[in-house]
């Protein structure tokens, strides 16, 4: 492969995002590029950015998880219902909603490592663990929410979930400065510290000898029993936070639809950023700018009022394309 190639293979997807964000600003730059518009759509793409970053690490591994998006419904919806319950009985708010974040974050964590126990003691095949826990847990988040939907009580975790930092220069249709949300800098933090956790840790190195070759990384010493454990883990303290940012921003779990197609997106994530789907190689910093890409794309279709149904048959083309371009590169390399 000559340079340009190894090049555009390692950075193509900035490419592809440069030239989205071009497009966007030559058909709908009056709407598109306004701080407003670019604060949302980062905004409402901060838990599934979560979840893709934690996504990464799973799939370095070779491994999958199709429950997030149940599992995060079901941790919200604890929280909520604990929440609620302890102001009902007269508790102070503030406990009440530090023991309902307790509470999520608990939830998606147990909910992880369950996945890591099935897949890595059980011997069931990541795939089918997983799968079993979208169904399952959707469930019961029906179960928590009574089938319908389940809104937190009282005014302190819901203003939690607008808190934001000004930024300076800046102003919305009402007056006040657009702020970047609590919601946007925890994706930032969570992405920042697992990119660490990758490139700078001897954990990191594990995953990816594992996601490359088991019996090799057995040889050298590693336990991948272990790795995996931790990864799903990690995975699920992802969900929890993810589940902690979309449930302050609806103040609200709807068991319906809540975290729906969120594994889907965040699979599509990891892929377009350059992760590959066999394990042994991965980069946070891709999946962050896949999910930027399909949350620009979406919002695109959204200015350009194509109808909901187009824009998942778009989304799901997109998919099929980077899994395409990255066996096409599999098969060179």
């Amino acid at each position: 492969m000559n340079r340009v190639g190894a090049w555009l293979q390692n950075y193509g997807v900035v490419v592809a995002f440069v030239l989205l964000l071009l497009i966007a600003a030559v058909f709908k730059g009056e709407t598109f590029l306004t701080a407003v518009n670019i604060r949302n759509i980062v905004n409402q793409n901060a838990a599934v950015g979560i979840i893709a970053v934690g996504m990464t690490l799973v799939i370095m591994t070779s491994g999958i998880d199709l429950s997030v998006g149940s599992a995060l419904a079901l941790a919200a919806a604890v929280g909520i219902k604990l929440l609620n319950s302890q102001i009902d009985s007269g508790a102070n708010q503030a406990t009440a909603v530090a023991l309902a974040l307790a509470a999520i974050l608990a939830t998606g964590t147990a909910i992880g490592a369950l996945n890591g126990v099935l897949i890595t003691f059980g011997r069931v095949a990541p795939f089918i663990a997983t799968l079993g826990g979208l169904v399952a847990f959707r469930s019961l988040t029906k179960v928590v929410a009574e089938g319908g939907q389940i809104t937190a009580k009282g005014d302190v975790f819901d203003g939690l979930g607008h808190l934001g930092i000004p930024i300076p220069g800046t102003q919305m249709p009402n007056g006040q400065p657009v702020e970047v949300t609590w919601g946007i800098v925890l994706f930032a933090v969570v992405a920042l510290a697992i990119g660490f956790l990758v490139r700078r840790t001897a954990f990191g190195r594990h995953v990816v000898a594992v996601g490359a070759n088991e019996r090799a990384a057995v040889y050298s010493g590693i336990n991948p029993r272990a790795v995996r454990l931790r990864v799903y883990t990690l995975m699920g303290l992802c969900v929890g936070l993810a589940a902690i940012v979309q449930g302050m921003r609806f103040n609200s779990v709807a068991s319906q639809q809540t975290g729906v197609f969120y594994e889907l997106y965040a699979i599509a994530a990891v892929v377009i950023g350059g992760t590959r789907l066999s394990g042994g190689k991965g980069r946070v910093w891709g999946t962050v700018v896949g999910v930027m890409i399909l949350a620009v794309i979406t919002n695109l279709l959204i200015l350009m009022n194509v109808p909901s149904e187009w824009q998942d048959f778009v989304q799901g083309v997109i998919i099929l394309i980077a899994v395409l371009i990255q066996r096409g590169q599999s098969d060179r390399t």
